[in-house]
């Protein structure tokens, strides 16, 4: 209860573990505008991290018209999909991680979708990281039923462990606490193996976020008027689990919705299996006209031709959106040093294919490059403000409608300067 009263305090949004119910309309206490509550008035913040960014940039018109908006207004931005909610700073998937990502703008916000051992769905990125994401290893009576405990480091091998969904039911999950996502591999107890928060992240909100159920996001998010971007997790046991089929698992997740009366027009369904894509459009294809194909090929040479070979062919089976991470949609013009779209940025909308695409503010400083996300204009990135400079290349040149982030202001900040 203590970290969700800091976290009440700070967003100004909760003060209590319940989550908002629909009223007849399908609204918390009967309101209908974005972010709310219940007053009429919502006042979306960005907090210092956007206007570091913009002084870090280097000096030119795009720093020149981001400044120019650093007074708002701020608006919800429906370009903005909160990844896992806003985790650069708070525990994934909780209460408290899309309470931040909905103050500071998010107009969707993402739920990754696994299942329990009963067969439920609820919100985790993974379906095994409850080890790295929850304090499963201090519950004894939980961390016991885990598909690999805890087994310390020794003599040059790393700590082990791993805890999925599916090893417990959706009561058990729900008595866990949501920590901020991270391990030490050198670890020789359970408490060492749970501090491992990334460099750039912090633990100060990491005190026991509020773990959610899919439909307690559904509920959440209606609430908020907002929304949805649901991941159908890759399973990691064997499907048909327990006679539960891949089928069935995506049937189910499209059903919470259709229970709920919520428009599909309202919904993102994503997956990084083309099965689940095909499904839906299928099956269920008030659903599967905006479903996402999470197009991880890109991660390879190889990989990477394919895909951008074959966007053509998706875009007659139906697919119309697709989202690689944002590496790969992008690259260095060696003539000019200027930051440009990639081929499979060109191939996707020479298919009429829209492109979405993720994760931004995953990837600390980048005063030397960066990371992943960068990895094809690493020459040309040596500051923490050059990540504006992507995202604009992204907006105006890639033409892309919507950004999973980390931070959702960093994004806001930029949406409402731009009008998105």
């Amino acid at each position: 209860m203590h970290c969700l009263l800091a976290a009440s305090l700070f967003l100004g949004l909760v003060s209590g573990v319940v989550i908002p119910k629909r009223t007849g309309n399908g609204n918390v206490n009967g309101s209908h505008n974005q972010g709310n509550n219940g007053n009429g008035k919502f006042n979306v913040q960005m907090g210092p991290r956007p206007y570091y960014l913009v002084e870090d940039m280097d000096d030119g018109p795009l720093k020149e018209k981001l400044q120019s908006c650093s007074e708002g207004p701020f608006k919800v931005s429906d370009f903005v999909f909160a990844h896992r909610g806003a985790p650069l700073q708070f525990p994934e998937h909780t209460l408290e991680s899309y309470s931040a990502a909905r103050r500071m703008g998010a107009g969707a916000i993402e739920c990754d979708v696994a299942f329990t051992n009963d067969k439920q769905l609820v919100c985790r990125h993974a379906q095994c990281d409850l080890h790295t994401t929850t304090d499963i290893l201090n519950r004894t009576e939980l961390a016991s039923k885990c598909t690999t405990p805890f087994t310390p480091a020794s003599e040059g091998t790393e700590a082990e462990a791993l805890c999925c969904t599916s090893d417990i039911t959706q009561a058990e999950f729900k008595t866990l606490c949501g920590k901020m996502d991270g391990f030490n591999p050198n670890a020789t107890t359970v408490e060492e193996y749970l501090d491992g928060t990334p460099y750039f992240r912090t633990d100060l909100y990491s005190t026991c976020g509020t773990v959610l159920t899919h439909n307690e996001y559904i509920d959440l998010v209606d609430g908020w008027d907002l929304k949805y971007s649901p991941e159908l997790k890759t399973p990691e046991v064997e499907m048909p689990f327990e006679g539960y089929t891949q089928e069935q698992y995506a049937q189910d997740m499209i059903d919470a919705y259709k229970n709920a009366s919520i428009d599909p027009s309202r919904v993102w369904a994503q997956s990084f299996l083309p099965d689940d894509i095909f499904y839906w459009i299928e099956n269920e294809p008030e659903f599967g006209a905006q479903a996402v194909y999470l197009d991880e090929r890109v991660d390879t040479p190889e990989g990477y031709a394919n895909a951008t070979a074959s966007l053509a062919e998706l875009a007659a089976r139906g697919v119309q959106i697709v989202a690689p991470a944002f590496f790969a949609l992008t690259k260095v013009d060696n003539a000019t040093g200027a930051i440009v779209p990639s081929e499979y940025a060109l191939a996707a909308k020479a298919a009429g294919l829209e492109i979405v695409t993720w994760s931004l503010e995953r990837s600390g400083w980048l005063n030397e490059g960066g990371d992943y996300y960068y990895q094809y204009v690493m020459p040309v990135i040596n500051n923490d403000g050059d990540l504006y400079t992507v995202v604009d290349v992204l907006v105006q040149q890639v033409g892309i409608t919507h950004f999973f982030t980390d931070w959702p202001a960093t994004l806001t900040y930029y949406a409402s300067c731009f009008g998105l």
